[in-house]
């Protein structure tokens, strides 16, 4: 067994998967492959919406890795434990917001095809990315870890 306490085995770096979705998507729509998702005159507001919501948990969860002075780096070990700030509602908070990226994105290029992805992208981050860092913290933090846990849901 490896050791996980020094730092996570992550698989794939985590933005890749959304990125590639959205990407493969755009490539898809303007290629005779089109599957619009257009909701009318509500569907850009929305997707700004969405766009903020990713964004302002992106910047938050930075800001929080930032003063408990821990990396943001999927190859790294964490120094520390967040519970605080967007910690305090989700084990995941980036990956969530990048939920609502994918979201906003896909309806401001009015295309279905970056969320019909969305099963493959779940997959690749639960089991290419989550699970390596959830081992390293629980490798590292034991007792915390398991009881933060227990309290705060992997994604909301």
């Amino acid at each position: 067994m490896k050791d996980e306490s020094r730092r996570p085995r992550t698989l794939i770096l985590p933005p890749a998967p959304y990125a590639a979705a959205v990407v493969g998507g755009w490539w898809l729509d303007r290629n005779e492959w089109a599957l619009p998702l257009d909701a009318g005159a509500a569907t850009r507001p929305l997707a700004w919406l969405l766009l903020a919501i990713g964004l302002v948990l992106f910047v938050w969860t930075l800001w929080t890795f930032a003063r408990h002075r821990t990396t943001v780096n999927p190859y790294s070990g964490a120094s520390t434990l967040c519970t605080r700030g967007p910690f305090r509602f989700s084990r995941n908070p980036i990956y969530l917001g990048d939920w609502f990226l994918l979201a906003g994105v896909s309806l401001l290029l009015h295309t279905f095809w970056p969320l019909a992805f969305a099963p493959l992208i779940w997959l690749t981050i639960r089991f290419g990315v989550i699970r390596h860092e959830e081992a390293h913290l629980e490798a590292k933090f034991g007792d915390a870890y398991r009881a933060y846990r227990a309290r705060v849901r992997r994604w909301i």
